[in-house]
């Protein structure tokens, strides 16, 4: 039964007021609470370690899977492994999140192993976003890992976001790519206090005409620190493109790593990072129009992180 923060924590994640249409899966508190299948999308558990397979049928078109998780037992360290096979020639979308809530005075946590096995010709677009909560004094710690492996002419569209309640993280992202397979990533990332916030992407571009397109755009406030690592290895004839955009205030840290490696003539590859404090001549056109010192600046962040 799923309790009224657990409800909350649904709300945030994965935007669901009550149970959604098509396939899901919930998890709370380390243990299903909540699942059903489609013809074309079956889950199953499974029986070696907690998680589930995702099987999606190929040709499947115009269907959503949902598998948000919620923590609301403090003191609880989640783990689960999820794996997804997306059929040739499918078109689906998958919702995932995690919330967690804290009451206490111990850490609460949840790990994510996703791995994606995404078909030829398949297209994927992948939603996931993490929140946290509470008044207790424990640590609420998020630690999402996602493997793809993109089979030929398959994409994928991953939009992660993590605004608000997470105070340690360590967001891992790999992804192997055979010939014609594109993988985009649109990463939003703000923290505050003494939150820590880690991104590690590592992508190897192996088939002919691949590409990857990775895009973070982070605020970091108060005493907060954030690390962006990202690592493109370019093994063919194809396009990567890396991006770190961050938006840094009060005594924040931000620190950005890109790695670009062609092992191929024709491999092209960009890096773009840009750190900075937002613009003072921004905050005065916004307090002209009536807003205050504060209001301005929350436009700004809002805008920046859209």
């Amino acid at each position: 039964m799923i309790d009224e923060i657990q409800k909350r924590l649904l709300k945030e994640v994965a935007d669901l007021d009550s149970l959604p249409i098509g396939a899901y899966n919930i998890r709370a508190n380390g243990a299903p609470a909540g699942r059903n299948t489609t013809a074309h999308i079956n889950i199953v558990a499974k029986t070696d370690k907690p998680g589930i397979d995702i099987i999606i049928a190929p040709g499947t078109k115009n269907e959503s899977v949902h598998i948000p998780v919620v923590v609301s037992q403090t003191g609880l360290k989640d783990l689960v492994y999820n794996d997804f096979y997306i059929g040739e020639n499918a078109d689906v979308v998958i919702i995932a999140g995690c919330g967690i809530h804290c009451a206490g005075a111990e850490e609460t946590s949840h790990d994510g192993i996703h791995t994606f096995h995404v078909g030829k010709g398949a297209h994927l677009r992948y939603v996931e976003k993490h929140y946290g909560e509470g008044e207790g004094r424990g640590k609420r710690v998020m630690n999402p890992t996602t493997i793809v492996y993109l089979e030929e002419g398959a994409s994928m569209d991953m939009e992660t976001t993590q605004i608000a309640g997470v105070d340690d993280t360590l967001r891992k992202t790999g992804g192997t790519l055979a010939a014609g397979s594109a993988l985009t990533v649109h990463e939003k990332i703000m923290t505050t206090g003494d939150q820590h916030a880690i991104t590690d992407f590592a992508i190897d571009l192996n088939g002919e005409n691949c590409s990857a397109d990775v895009v973070s755009r982070s605020v970091a406030r108060d005493h907060s620190r954030q690390e962006f690592r990202s690592s493109i290895n370019g093994n063919n004839a194809c396009a990567g493109h890396s991006e770190c955009d961050a938006i840094i205030m009060d005594q924040a840290c931000v620190i950005a790593t890109p790695a670009l490696t062609a092992n191929h003539v024709d491999a092209a590859l960009i890096h773009e990072a840009a750190i900075g404090k937002i613009a003072g001549e921004q905050i005065i056109k916004l307090m002209t129009l009536g807003l205050t010192e504060e209001e301005a600046e929350r436009e700004i962040v809002n805008g920046f992180l859209k």
